[in-house]
């Protein structure tokens, strides 16, 4: 079995993009965390301190967008997801998926974006 936490559509606004503009004011991301570890025992005991703390990893996911400038949404999944797994050793895979909210394309579309999934070993 596999235990999963879901931290859904993170809202941050960040430097990302190839595009002249896009490196001189923030964009709207919406990024989704999925990290993969056993829960059994926080669960069969109820118990906070034996899980991963949430708050934790929406705070390291939301430094690195900031912090990170990138050029590409690629690299800003890898780096996130890369970020996920040394943050906590039971943590076993992380699934970081990101979207601009606000793209810079001529069609008319919802949101572009990349999604990662990065596995411990």
């Amino acid at each position: 079995m596999t235990d999963r936490i879901e931290l859904l559509d993170l809202r941050v606004d960040a430097v990302v993009g190839a595009l002249a503009f896009e490196r001189e004011r923030p964009q709207s991301l919406s990024l989704d965390l999925v990290v993969e570890r056993s829960f059994a025992e926080a669960a069969s005991r109820d118990d906070l301190t034996l899980t991963t703390n949430y708050a934790a990893l929406l705070a390291l996911a939301q430094a690195v967008v900031v912090d990170g400038q990138f050029v590409l949404l690629e690299t800003l999944v890898y780096r996130v997801a890369e970020a996920l797994l040394a943050s906590d050793p039971a943590i076993e895979a992380a699934t970081v998926t990101v979207r601009k909210l606000l793209p810079p394309v001529a069609q008319q579309v919802a949101s572009v974006g990349a999604s990662t999934t990065q596995r411990r070993g």
